[in-house]
């Protein structure tokens, strides 16, 4: 599972009520609910998602709750709630306590605004960014050892939140300063020490959307195209961000909220889940790097949206809230991408004695050169014509022996043979292109690909008298070579390269 937060569900604006906030590890959720009565009053609520059914607990004190409280869920079963009071925001821990609920004060903090941060690995910390006019305090709100905590200062205003490793030491933020926002990576463990992790062009605005630990798979938002797009990257790589055009969906806009984890070093297998929305409402989205196509899927009822998690298995785990199951998780059993089915061409018929050849295609033109020597349909040594114009040739042909018919050959699967996916819930067919992405292509280098280049300094008159005449080839590629070929030939927009100046981590 990942944990991530994009912009809209970080934005500070706004109530908060009715999502559901899912803990490090997944075992427990917290959100706002609603009371049944006139007043449609809101109340915690703790979701276990660790046993064999899922089933939620009623945390609510003796008052109602604001619908902008924010709720995070610690590993251990507490829930941390966030509640503005005047001019400050306080911090208390809720938990079952027999039949009521025991609340534990932390603290508070003085600041116009205050933003929870996704759950820190490990479960048992919590951050909060406060913006300021030119700059943003990043606090430990749970954790410290006197209550709430300042952690550093940080120049502009921040927003979002992603982890980026596993231990909860590098924490990247999206840093608005002189107009542009760029990512930036905050080390905890050096005293707040920040860095630049983000920044595709100098006048791009890029935000990082979501990160996975295990296998650096980076998905980002960025102007740098010319308009806002999705693009995705891997951290500590050289290769550049690429922009899918696939997700550029035409009929909504595509939110990623979770990756698959496990992963380890294979950013393009991980499977990626989108919240999609659209006039027709909120769907589902599922796409791999490696696949190039957005997967859509209809939601469960009463899925509460961009909130899910995925297993090491590559199934989906959904929450939803209905009338009658009011806490339900529906599960999208995935698991690994099915490889497309290929259709088999016609064995190849045996020539027999006397019949003609299958025409070949067009071929190039023929020069004429120096006589030379070659063997005769019955083995004999016989020379070509010489330059001229050429003879008819009499009817009669000479004997030859009768030619053993051949045994016809293996069904040969091509490559680019491919079934159209009617199972595709996007009803887009096929992919395009071969199933895995590996395929021969041409170098971008050669002006003309038709055949390697000449040891020659000068092109010949005539081909050499002792070697025989032979057809132009092909010039191979690599194989290793060939994906990454293609896949760049895929993608509408390929930009400069991630970096990191500093902070302890690097994305070249």
């Amino acid at each position: 599972m990942t944990i991530c937060a994009t912009e809209d569900t970080m934005a500070p604006a706004g109530p908060l009520a009715g999502r559901l906030t899912i803990a490090a590890d997944g075992s427990y959720a917290a959100r706002l609910a609603r009371h049944d009565d006139a007043a449609g009053s809101w109340f915690p609520e703790r979701w276990t998602l660790s046993g064999p059914e899922p089933y939620a607990v009623p945390l609510q004190g003796t008052q109602p709750e604001e619908p902008d409280s924010a709720l995070l869920p610690l590993t251990d079963g507490r829930v941390l709630i966030l509640r503005r009071v005047a001019d400050r925001f306080a911090a208390s821990l809720l938990y079952p306590a027999g039949p009521g609920t025991g609340e534990l004060l932390l603290g508070a903090v003085a600041a116009p605004r205050l933003t929870l941060l996704p759950p820190a690995p490990g479960g048992s910390l919590a951050y909060a960014l406060a913006p300021e006019a030119d700059h943003t305090m990043l606090w430990l709100v749970h954790g410290g050892a006197n209550g709430p905590e300042p952690v550093t200062r940080i120049p502009g205003r921040c927003t979002g939140g992603v982890w980026l490793d596993r231990s909860g030491r590098l924490l990247a933020l999206d840093r608005e300063l002189d107009g542009r926002t760029k990512t930036v990576v905050v080390d905890l463990e050096r005293g707040g020490e920040t860095g630049l992790l983000l920044q595709i062009t100098e006048e791009s605005n890029d935000r990082l959307l979501l990160a996975d630990p295990d296998s650096g798979l980076l998905l980002v938002h960025s102007d740098a195209p010319g308009h806002g797009r999705l693009g995705w990257g891997v951290l500590g790589s050289s290769l550049p961000v690429r922009f899918p055009e696939c997700l550029r969906p035409a009929n909504g806009t595509a939110t990623p909220f979770a990756v698959q984890p496990g992963q380890m070093l294979a950013p393009e297998s991980c499977a990626v889940a989108f919240r999609m929305a659209g006039p027709n409402g909120t769907w589902l989205g599922v796409w791999r790097p490696s696949g190039r196509q957005l997967r859509q899927y209809p939601a469960p009822e009463g899925w509460l949206p961009g909130t899910g998690l995925w297993t090491a298995d590559g199934d989906l785990l959904l929450p939803y809230a209905t009338e009658a199951e009011p806490c339900g998780v529906a599960r999208l059993a995935l698991g690994v991408e099915p490889v497309e089915r290929v259709r088999a061409v016609e064995p190849v018929e045996p020539v027999r004695p006397g019949e003609a050849g299958r025409p070949m295609g067009p071929m190039g033109p023929v020069r004429q050169v120096a006589p030379t020597w070659t063997a005769g349909p019955t083995g004999r040594a016989r020379p070509v014509a010489p330059e001229g114009p050429v003879a008819p040739v009499a009817p009669p042909v000479e004997p030859s022996r009768p030619v053993e018919p051949a045994a016809p050959e293996e069904a040969v699967k091509p490559e680019g043979a491919v079934q159209p996916d009617a199972a595709s819930p996007s009803g887009t067919g096929a992919r395009d292109g071969a199933p895995n992405g590996a395929e021969i292509v041409p170098d971008a280098a050669d002006a003309d690909n038709r055949s390697t280049a000449s040891a020659q300094p000068q092109a010949m008159d005539a081909e050499p008298a002792h070697i025989p005449g032979h057809p132009q080839t092909c010039r191979p590629v690599p194989l290793q070579e060939a994906p990454l070929a293609a896949r760049q030939t895929r993608w509408s927009v390929i930009s400069g390269p991630v970096r990191i100046s500093g902070g302890g981590c690097a994305a070249g």
